[in-house]
């Protein structure tokens, strides 16, 4: 399991936080 964070939720963080939401193996722990 890889534990994510991601800075800033603009256009690149809203679609990598789709991506690994839906995938196995990533666990987003953190978003500012």
């Amino acid at each position: 399991m890889v534990k994510v964070a991601i800075n800033g939720f603009g256009r690149i963080g809203r679609l990598a936080f789709r991506q690994m939401f839906g995938a196995e193996g990533y666990e987003v722990v953190a978003i500012n």
